[in-house]
């Protein structure tokens, strides 16, 4: 489950400076791997949509039924977090709370011996969890009568601002907070641009900028792609609207009525400590800050205390002026995509109803908040860790909201199997003009992009191979075929890693495939009662969309076999008995496990 991530635009590669034209003329190169990522983001299609793999957001909870959910105790809940972090390569330190008829707490390090670096007044950094605060004071605006969902953003922005639209479809602003707007990813950073601290020059004239430039490719609201950029406008919106900056409005229109007295964006309180963040290889990295009036895309920190506050006022726990705002936020926002998404806030399919969850990470720190309304949980987990290349926190945060969700477990370091490393060797193509080439050395293994120097990669207990001196993640996945799939990964950015073969008649049978043979696998599929799968062809594209999700596009790998190497998801559709000639069915293999679905 992955819920809140951020896009980084490519300023380094392999640890060197790189001139701005030059990242431009290779598509802005391989910044999944070797540093920051953002502008793959806007030139590379089959990185568009990362966020959410088929199954979705929680949808492994999909046809488990709920039980009742048991009030935690510190002790409990220590040894939860302890079961999963224990040893964990990454050192990482999470603050956790579980939040039922009574609140649970407790802080645990991966090693036991850097606890010092947690305190009882420590902000974090959250990251896209601010997202959720932003769409409370909009809500909040639209219950004053000042906004509504249905607005076009051009109402909010000044008169002479040329603002993007779609064979005369505008852009509303139920758009920006389901992500459906079709504007860019991130802005357009200027000159000024800090690799360490990636959105502290962006203001609100660079971001009017980024909209005067901006080209949709699709009607706003069909199709699901998160923008920091559309958060980050809506902000300077809203505090427009509201007529006051965007820090005065958190304080006074959220913080103060939940008791969130130590939380802020640039304005810390004398009492609270601002924490050291950590990439997941142990080394400190730098704050991220934020212009005011842009802030909300991920710029608050927060102690765990506050955000135990937010959670409890979430689930209606305690009340106060801004809670008809926060209920507004949780309802689902109907957009002509059809999916489902409250107000930035994603939901997850548990049983019969939905789980509201974000999560967030910045460079140096991961956060989760979740709560069901149902069960009456929530959960927060703080970290002084990035962890998102490595999931993030959810599997940890999946299990405090329902106990039958897996855990995870600690990452530790391994040796590599030398037949893996032997049938890694290679080269691969990574994006438009840059090659990766993968040696070992005995066993440790070793990348080099095009015309870069080369690094050591480690290699842990989840069968992952990590940069020992940054902050990445390549992800090997065996296939149905004996072959390999490969991932680099980094700050919520995936690219494929395609290895480059010999020409063969195979795969030029699967290059010439045609728009009628591919339109045979056209349909939908059922995979569980109230999900399915609807794969169509668009151009010369096999596509699939999962119930709520965003569509992507499946490769031909062999006769009626298909992947999506982004997500690890290889799909062999099934043919009737009569003839051999219509598909019937498809079996979804993902992450070691088949879900089966007849086509309607």
């Amino acid at each position: 489950m992955r819920f809140g991530h951020k896009f980084y635009p490519l300023k380094t590669l392999f640890g060197r400076k790189v001139k701005r034209d030059d990242v431009r003329a290779t598509t802005l190169a391989i910044s999944s791997l070797f540093n920051l990522w953002g502008e793959v983001m806007k030139n590379m299609k089959n990185t568009k949509k990362l966020l959410v793999a088929v199954l979705g957001i929680l949808t492994v909870m999909i046809g488990v039924r709920a039980g009742a959910a048991v009030v935690m105790t510190d002790a409990e809940l220590k040894s939860i977090t302890e079961q999963r972090l224990l040893g964990d390569r990454t050192g990482a330190c999470f603050a956790v709370a579980v939040i039922d008829k009574t609140v649970a707490r407790t802080v645990v390090c991966a090693d036991p011996k850097n606890l010092s670096r947690i305190s009882s007044n420590g902000a974090f950094e959250i990251g896209s969890v601010s997202k959720t605060m932003t769409a409370a004071l909009l809500a909040d605006l639209i219950l004053q009568g000042k906004a509504s969902l249905d607005d076009p953003i051009g109402k909010y922005l000044p008169s002479d601002v040329v603002v993007p639209s779609f064979e005369g479809k505008p852009i509303l602003i139920r758009h920006l907070v389901t992500h459906t707007s079709g504007l860019p990813i991130v802005p357009d950073f200027e000159a000024a641009f800090d690799a360490n601290n990636p959105y502290a020059s962006v203001d609100e004239a660079s971001l009017l900028k980024t909209l005067s430039k901006a080209t949709l490719k699709r009607a706003p609201g069909s199709e699901f792609e998160y923008s920091n950029y559309a958060m980050m406008l809506l902000t300077s919106m809203i505090a427009t609207r509201a007529g006051t900056d965007f820090e005065t409005l958190l304080q006074t229109r959220l913080f103060a009525p939940i008791g969130m007295k130590n939380s802020y964006v640039n304005l810390k309180p004398k009492t609270v400590d601002a924490l050291q963040g950590h990439t997941p290889n142990g080394k400190i990295t730098a704050a991220w800050t934020f212009k005011t009036n842009v802030s909300g895309v991920g710029g608050v920190r927060s102690t765990l205390d506050d955000m135990v506050r937010y959670v409890q006022a979430q689930l209606g726990a305690t009340t106060s002026a801004v809670s008809p705002a926060l209920k507004l936020t949780q309802q689902i926002v109907k957009t002509e995509a059809n999916q489902t998404r409250a107000m930035n806030w994603m939901l997850g399919p548990l049983d019969s109803h939905f789980v509201h969850a974000h999560e967030g990470s910045t460079f140096g720190f991961s956060a989760f908040a979740a709560f069901d309304l149902e069960t009456k949980r929530g959960v927060v987990i703080l970290s002084d860790t990035a962890l998102t290349s490595m999931g993030g926190l959810s599997t940890l945060g999946n299990h405090l909201v329902d106990a039958r969700l897996p855990l995870g477990k600690p990452r530790t370091l391994k040796v590599a199997d030398a037949a893996l490393l032997d049938a890694l060797v290679g080269q691969y193509d990574a994006v438009p003009g840059m090659q990766l080439t993968l040696s070992h050395d005995g066993n440790r293994l070793f990348t080099e992009a095009t015309g870069q120097e080369k690094f050591e990669m480690g290699y842990d207990s989840e069968g992952d191979f990590f940069p020992l001196t940054f902050d990445a993640l390549l992800k090997v996945k065996k296939r149905a075929d004996g072959g390999y799939s490969l991932l680099m990964m980094q700050g919520g950015g995936t690219i494929p890693l395609k290895k480059v073969e010999p020409e063969t008649a195979t795969n030029r049978a699967m290059e010439k495939m045609t728009e009628p043979q591919l339109q045979a696998y056209s349909g939908t599929y059922n995979l569980t009662p109230g999900f399915d799968l609807k794969v169509f062809v668009q151009g010369d594209k096999l596509m699939v969309q999962a119930t709520g999700q965003g569509a992507f596009e499946i490769e031909a790998r062999g006769k009626d076999r298909f992947a999506a190497d982004a997500y690890g998801i290889e799909i062999q559709f099934e043919r009737g008995a009569e003839a051999g000639v219509t598909v019937k069915s498809l079996a979804l293999l993902q992450g070691g496990k088949t879900m089966r679905g007849d086509r309607k």
